[in-house]
């Protein structure tokens, strides 16, 4: 008894470890007590016999004190739960009871029979499993099937039911058998069963009932077990559905499930690999809270992710956290350091990480050396990067590669190709031939730097040391592509070949791309359609290299058909895809199409990134739907995105160009709310919005305020502020400004100069806007319509009819064409002078442009025919203009009134004065007072009371207002 006592404490001991309870102290006078306990809550029935066969083992290891691993092992598989399963093939085999646990002669008498049996029973249980699974495979789920599942009477042992599942190959059956049997039999399924159908779900990679099925889990007591914890996401991590893996975690988090530290440590990698660094946290900090202990090998993997995002200071928190914890940095850790934080940081940061290694008493390895020389060399302090590898180099008796590569490529980088070249030749007085990397290194470098033929030099001459393989053709191939030069790209693709290397996916990749960015499309789609698909697959770089070329050069149907097939050859686009769709359908007028192109990226399940969703917003709010606009910013939120400052520019330019520039004021604010750092695009846009929603001081401020945090302003940025000075008559600020631009060699543009001749022109400062006019001549810009416009409106103002005339003959001489606005300009200011002939005449070439005569226009037109007594035609117009949906405005209408007044029709005139009132027009006192004198001489007594009366009423308004 003794020793079946000391073998349960060890069973209840380790049971409670794996179950997450606390080791506790076993007593001889308790172990009953508690075993009993114990066991009858995790209902653990212990085979007293059994024990007893293990009674001969026990004795030779008595002097141990404790179990071996293996009788450890033994010993648990004799102690089953109530409706644990165990695997078909090893429940009741006599393997069972070897190493360890050697039965008698006679207990081998007695079990004989026994095993026979249940070898018996095995084999039928796994030909039923067969049977049911080809029922369930070969018909739809119905009566048909739960008829024929009916004929097994082993249907209700919890072995089959875990057997069938586990072969199923898809979950909505696996779920249909899960529920019939649980009908069939009215009991609840036992752990194994749940396990097992998470395991199709994990398989299958559908987790629609995932949610369901943990929680009845949750309710019956019991959660999945580690193993399947780790397979349903690993399964999901595999097929890089990262966020659903999450999701899984979430789900079981929520339920209060411990997932298995396996589970943890495998998404956490994932994530890292594509840099999703808040996810990472969120898991490391759960693993924390559950009571995993961290170690350090997982603050590495987070420290390197921050580090490589460009998010420092998060990553010298989890470094303090770390230390924190008292674990010691090693030298993994220390490397990743110095190369992460030097890439992303500063130099002097990476340095500081090399010395405290040394403090800490760690020698730094090659990997050290290298990744510091890396920084070194990346932030272009090249001595400091020559004396460390120097010390690396003196102090090795062989040369370490990797650092004579680093060092190569950081001379290539500077443009130092001797000293590259003196290296290649060191290593070979040291006995080492350059390997095919360092070359590469120096072909990318001569290649970033446009030296193609001096590539095609050292491409000949490291034959001589090393093969050149698939990379070193791809850089080739890649530099005369750049540089225009498809011809000799094509043959080093054929002495590839000749070499025994055939292109794979990158090189075809390069290719493509490059021949689109030329125009060759025709040469990228014959290289897509030669595609050896059993060689080389075309992957979603490929498809999205053409689908946006075809689409950039206006065969977006082409595009469209592309992005179908790829959609056939069971590709995934991804968000760049629809994103170069979306953009070129808009391109091409055909926003419709973009909008379903969005829709289906929804449907298929595909989410948008912050790129496009900022790409989608500025197409729309260029295309005039400024509510639809305003909704893709407020989406950008809903899908978990945080607007950045392309996000708030493209928005702020938008609500600007559509004439709501006061909104300028709150979004800016909040982008500074939220410490968003603007770039010049959005100063731009928040300057531009000041300017034009009147808070021009705010704008200067902002020009300041651009110019201290050392961004430049560009002509787009001079030229708001330029024009928001000029339209409230600041014009010596603007021409100070005008001035500073040009000293700072900003290349000013015709709309700058037509901003300050329009504000001169207004003021009637003409001689300042001709003296623009001749700058922006002879600076070989051409003045545009608008440009014209405002000195022909500066000069009308003034009465300067005869110079407005040559000014009108110069634009057309410089084939400008003049618009409806210039030719309002023309009439207005002839009828100003009287010489109503004249413009008639422009009235009537304005007709023959085929230009529509504005409001305007016909104003000024019917007004002066009517004052000259050309009121026959005066009124013709205006009959015309009415008819064609114009809106005559009250100066047409008294003008009018007046014309027919003064020829004697005084009815027409009275006729008209009624409609005037009617339209809610307002009547003039002199037009007033000249349609009453016509009434009276005309003897329309009646009608002259009633205009009397009017008259009569605007002068108690009058002085009412006067002393009011």
């Amino acid at each position: 008894m003794q020793k079946v006592l000391f073998i349960l404490s060890f069973l209840l001991r380790s049971l409670l470890q794996d179950n997450g309870i606390p080791e506790i102290q076993f007593s001889r006078n308790n172990m009953v007590k508690v075993a009993s306990r114990y066991s009858a809550s995790l209902h653990v029935v212990v085979d007293l016999q059994a024990l007893h066969c293990c009674n001969h083992s026990l004795t030779k290891c008595a002097q141990m004190k404790v179990l071996s691993r293996s009788q450890a092992l033994k010993l648990r598989f004799v102690l089953k739960c109530r409706k644990k399963v165990e695997p078909l093939t090893r429940r009741f085999s006599s393997s069972s009871f070897s190493n360890g646990f050697p039965p008698s002669s006679e207990m081998n008498g007695k079990f004989a029979p026994f095993v026979e049996e249940n070898s018996t029973k095995v084999e039928g249980i796994r030909k039923a499993v067969f049977d049911v699974c080809g029922i369930l495979e070969k018909r739809a789920w119905g009566p048909v099937v739960e008829n024929a599942l009916d004929m097994f009477d082993e249907m209700l042992q919890p072995e089959l039911v875990v057997g069938v599942i586990r072969r199923l190959k898809d979950v909505n059956v696996a779920l249909h058998f899960f529920r019939w049997v649980e009908r069939k039999t009215k009991e609840a399924h036992c752990p194994e069963a749940y396990n097992a159908l998470l395991v199709v779900m994990a398989r299958t990679r559908n987790l629609v009932y995932l949610e369901q099925v943990l929680e009845e889990m949750s309710m019956a007591g019991f959660g999945p077990d580690n193993n399947t914890c780790i397979e349903l996401v690993s399964s999901f991590v595999k097929s890089q559905k990262l966020k659903e893996a999450f999701g899984i975690i979430e789900t079981m988090r929520k339920l209060k499930f411990r997932p298995a530290f396996s589970a943890y440590t495998t998404l956490i990698g994932a994530l890292s690999a594509v840099r999703e660094c808040d996810a990472m946290l969120t898991l490391f900090n759960q693993m924390q809270e559950l009571g995993y202990e961290v170690n350090i090998h997982l603050f590495t993997t987070l420290i390197r992710a921050f580090a490589r995002s460009g998010r420092v200071d998060a990553a010298l928190s989890l470094l303090d956290e770390m230390k924190g914890n008292s674990f010691q940095a090693d030298l993994v850790l220390y490397n990743v350091c110095i190369d992460c934080f030097g890439k992303v940081a500063t130099v002097d940061m990476a340095w500081k990480f090399f010395h405290e290694l040394k403090a800490q008493g760690l020698v730094p390895d090659d990997v050290t050396y290298t990744s510091m020389i890396g920084v070194l060399c990346k932030a272009e302090r090249l001595d400091e990067a020559v004396e460390l590898f120097e010390e690396l180099d003196r102090n090795r008796s062989v040369p370490c590669v990797y650092a004579y590569n680093t060092m190569i490529m950081g001379y290539g980088s500077a443009g130092k190709f001797d000293e590259a070249y003196d290296l290649l030749e060191r290593l070979k007085r040291k006995g080492c031939i350059p390997s095919v990397v360092a070359y590469n290194c120096i072909l990318t470098c001569l290649g970033r730097k446009g030296k193609v033929d001096e590539a095609l030099r050292i491409y000949e001459e490291m034959k001589k040391d090393a093969a050149p393989n698939l990379a070193t053709y791809n850089i080739l191939i890649d530099m005369l592509c750049k540089e225009g030069q498809l011809e000799p790209a094509l043959k080093v693709q054929e002495a590839m070949k000749e070499a025994g290397l055939f292109p794979n996916i990158m090189t075809v990749n390069i290719m493509i791309d490059r021949l689109c960015k030329a125009q060759r499309l025709d040469d990228a789609c014959s290289i897509f359609l030669r595609l050896d698909h059993k060689l080389c697959t075309p992957n979603a770089v490929t498809f999205c290299s053409l689908i946006e070329g075809l689409g950039r050069h206006g065969k977006i149907d082409d595009a469209y058909m592309l992005y179908e097939k790829m959609l056939d050859s069971d590709q995934s686009p991804n968000a760049v895809v629809y994103t170069s769709l979306i953009r070129n359908f808009f391109k091409c007028g055909r926003k419709e199409d973009g909008h379903k192109i969005y829709k289906e990226m929804m449907h298929r399940g595909c989410s948008p990134d912050l790129t496009l969703l900022n790409i989608y917003m500025d197409c729309v709010f260029k295309a005039g739907e400024i509510d639809r606009g305003r909704a893709l910013f407020e989406e950008i939120k809903a899908q978990g995105l945080i607007p950045d400052v392309r996000s708030y520019s493209i928005l702020i330019h938008g609500l600007v160009k559509a004439g709501f520039a006061k909104e300028t004021y709150k979004l800016f604010y909040e982008m500074k709310e939220q410490g968003l750092h603007l770039d010049t695009r959005a100063y731009n846009a928040v300057i531009d919005g000041f300017c034009k929603s009147g808070k021009v001081n705010k704008a200067y401020q902002l020009l300041d305020e651009m110019k201290t945090k050392g961004l430049q302003p560009t002509v787009v940025t001079y030229g708001s502020v330029i024009d928001g000075l000029s339209k409230i008559d600041r014009l010596d600020e603007a021409y100070m400004l005008f001035e500073e631009a040009k000293t700072k060699g900003v290349d000013l543009n015709v709309v700058i100069y037509s901003s300050l001749i329009d504000g001169f022109g207004k003021v009637g400062r003409i001689d300042e806007a001709y003296l623009i006019l001749e700058e922006l001549m002879q600076k070989g810009l051409t003045p545009n319509t608008f440009t014209w416009n405002s000195l022909l409106d500066a000069l009308v103002k003034a009465e300067e009819i005869d110079e407005a005339l040559v000014c009108f003959q110069n634009m057309k001489n410089l084939k400008c064409s003049p618009n409806e606005i210039t030719y309002s300009i023309m009439i207005n200011g002839l009828c100003k002078v009287r010489k109503f002939n004249k413009a008639f005449v422009f009235w009537q070439e304005m007709k023959k442009q085929g230009l529509k005569p504005n409001t305007i226009t016909y104003t000024t037109m019917i007004t002066g025919l009517a004052r000259v007594g050309n009121v026959q035609e005066a009124k013709g117009l205006f009959e015309r203009f009415k008819g064609s949906g114009g809106m005559p405005d009250s100066a047409c209408y008294n003008a009018m009134i007046e014309g027919l007044s003064s020829v004697n029709k005084a009815m027409d005139a009275y006729t008209l004065f009624e409609e005037t009132r009617l339209k809610g027009c307002r009547i003039y006192s002199k037009t007033c007072v000249i349609l009453l004198d016509a009434l009276h001489k005309a003897d329309c007594l009646e009608q002259a009371a009633i205009v009397g009366a009017v008259l009569r009423e605007m002068a108690k308004s009058q002085h009412a207002t006067k002393f009011s």
